[in-house]
């Protein structure tokens, strides 16, 4: 049987073969200049630096950054992101800028997100946000911060994250929020939980935001 590529209808793009039961699968990889499509998650709890750490991430690379609170906070100003309106349109914003973005003739992307690994709709959405990427030939990469409360109580009053996330801005209610989430979600990953190949976990609690970007950055040759 003869499998026509995909990857032969455009130009500039290349194919990898992956064998199934025997049989080829051939996948279209969108490459920009001869490079893959990057796209990275950054995980991690609140304040652990995700944002921080991404747009030194940004500088390093030609990847452009979107943290989670670019659509939060824009929702924010119609819809409480807590009510089933806000979920919503955080959640459509976001699958269509990932859409438009795995689609591209861009780069890549580098996305932060509080993943509560004991929550089965995180998981899930995980998946999902993986498959948008990698259905378009692009390769996704986890990067997991941890550090320690104390030193997120800290990075929770900075310049920079409050410059760029209004909702944080009432320090007592961020960090009580910090707090009881503690209680309730796991928002790092228990060890060998994460599968995924390209996958790295940085214990950030004494590093800079500078110092690990250039760690991720030299794991995944980016």
């Amino acid at each position: 049987m003869e499998l026509f590529s995909l990857c032969e209808r455009d130009y500039g793009t290349s194919c990898r073969k992956e064998s199934i039961g025997g049989l080829y699968l051939e996948l279209e990889e969108r490459q920009v200049g001869g490079i893959t499509m990057k796209f990275v998650m950054i995980t991690g709890p609140q304040a652990v630096g995700k944002m921080t750490v991404g747009q030194e991430l940004a500088k390093l690379t030609n990847l452009s950054l979107f943290h989670n609170h670019m659509t939060i906070d824009l929702v924010g100003q119609f819809f409480d992101y807590d009510t089933p309106s806000g979920k919503r349109l955080v959640n459509l914003f976001r699958h269509e800028i990932f859409e438009e973005m795995a689609s591209s003739d861009e780069e890549g992307m580098i996305f932060t997100y509080v993943w509560a690994f004991n929550l089965q709709e995180d998981w899930e959405y995980v998946e999902r946000v993986t498959h948008q990427f990698e259905s378009k030939g692009a390769t996704v990469y986890y990067v997991e911060l941890e550090a320690n409360l104390d030193t997120r109580l800290q990075r929770n009053k900075t310049e920079n994250r409050l410059q760029h996330k209004p909702s944080k801005r009432d320090i007592q209610w961020s960090e009580n929020e910090m707090k009881d989430s503690m209680n309730e979600y796991r928002l790092n990953s228990i060890a060998g939980e994460i599968t995924h190949t390209n996958y790295i976990r940085i214990d950030n609690t004494n590093l800079s935001a500078r110092e690990v970007a250039e760690k991720v950055k030299d794991a995944f040759t980016l």
